[in-house]
């Protein structure tokens, strides 16, 4: 097609080039279409089939705990890809107790699915990583901080909070609020150990004191009886009184064996945080800041019930992908991958300010929200913790102390 202007007038010689602008806009776009057309990106969910006990019946996890997020996410991606001839697919790969984790993620990998979302113990997590190194695995539930540092790796981005991320976050606060004196309530399996761990960190990181520590044993029996109640009433008391001076307890209890009992029956009348009281978390089914709102009630109508910490985890992952496939303008691994890990990546998540990835061991930055069970508390980082590049790299291991190597 060729449009003749050498001879015309000047407003018609506007008009055809208003024209020539429109053809090649379309074009652009055209080849836009065309270069991402009908792309299927398939991502994988995989978990391993657990009951988890908990103390309260309000806290016993729902069969899909984490899979509706990554339903939802995939739900909002495809209203995104849409426009750019996109679609997202989730395979759910359920494990069971003698599944190996490695050869499930080879096997997902060999049918095409190059992110796989992971919820999975440590050990089995690297399993799956190291089995395929070809795709890109997102860590949705593991909070462990080995996983970020002496045990990264480069094919696994972290959506899941670290232990140090949400004990920096908690102690934030408390020192905030003045309350320097902790009694640390420490359970006796190897998780609250670890947790522990990070808290003992985060108070000599921010100028708390543990001016004592106490072990809860585990000695097992019925977590429900009749006289479950009386037994609790009279114990809690005793273990806890005789104590130095201290202004907040401190529970290390990932187990969930012993900290929803300490709210109230303390022998003296304080705080509880950690475990229990209030909580460092992700994400909480109280909150309503920043537009939460529409997220949670998109969740409810979905699933007719609350979105967890790991639903929300689930659903950061999984945007992460179509986040980066859109601005990315591709529908192969590689080109998706890069732009996740490349410096212009930014994720909205509700929590009042767009995340990014840290590019030393690809763990996801977050506010870390306190809630109490019924409201969201406070948000950390709090006021007055500063950081030259950003508040949030006050929470968890930042770049100088990293043992990070990432291969």
């Amino acid at each position: 097609m060729m449009i003749e202007t050498k001879n015309a007038a000047p407003g018609r010689r506007t008009g055809v080039a208003v024209i020539q602008s429109l053809l090649a806009a379309s074009l652009l776009l055209a080849s836009m279409h065309i270069a991402a057309a009908d792309a299927e990106i398939d991502i994988g969910y995989l978990h391993r089939a657990e009951h988890k006990e908990t103390i309260s019946l309000l806290d016993m996890p729902a069969p899909d705990n984490g899979l509706a997020g990554a339903k939802l996410g995939v739900e909002d991606d495809n209203t995104t890809g849409k426009f750019l001839s996109q679609h997202f697919n989730l395979k759910e790969l359920r494990l069971g107790a003698k599944d190996d984790a490695g050869a499930a993620a080879k096997d997902l990998s060999a049918g095409g699915v190059a992110f796989i979302l992971a919820d999975l113990p440590p050990d089995q997590l690297l399993a799956a990583a190291d089995a395929d190194r070809t795709g890109l695995l997102l860590n949705v539930g593991a909070t462990d901080d080995r996983l970020r540092e002496q045990d990264c790796r480069a094919n696994v981005v972290h959506t899941a909070p670290t232990r140090s991320m949400l004990a920096d976050g908690l102690a934030q606060y408390l020192v905030w609020k003045q309350w320097r004196r902790w009694l640390l309530v420490v359970g006796s399996h190897d998780n609250d150990k670890l947790y522990a761990d990070a808290l003992r960190r985060a108070a000599a990181r921010f100028g708390a004191k543990i001016v004592q520590e106490r072990v809860f044993e585990d000695t097992g029996g019925a977590r429900r009886t009749d006289s479950g109640i009386v037994q609790i009433q009279r114990q809690i008391p005793v273990f806890t009184q005789q104590a130095p001076a201290y202004d907040v307890l401190v529970a290390a209890d990932e187990g969930e064996v012993f900290a929803a009992y300490l709210p109230y029956r303390t022998w003296d009348p304080r705080p509880v945080a950690g475990s229990a009281g209030l909580v460092p978390t992700s994400w909480d089914a109280s909150h309503d800041q920043w537009g939460a709102v529409q997220l949670q009630n998109r969740f409810m109508k979905s699933f007719s019930r609350r979105m967890t910490a790991l639903d929300m985890q689930a659903w950061m992952a999984v945007r992460m992908i179509g986040e980066s496939a859109s601005r990315a303008h591709a529908g192969d691994a590689a080109s998706i991958t890069a732009f996740l890990k490349g410096p212009d990546f930014t994720i909205a998540a509700f929590k009042g300010q767009k995340l990014t990835l840290r590019d030393w061991n690809l763990q996801l930055r977050q506010p870390i929200l306190l809630a109490d069970g019924r409201t969201v508390v406070s948000v950390s980082p709090q006021e007055g913790f500063l950081h030259p590049v950003t508040e949030l790299d006050t929470l968890g291991y930042d770049r100088p102390e990293t043992k990070c190597r990432l291969q």
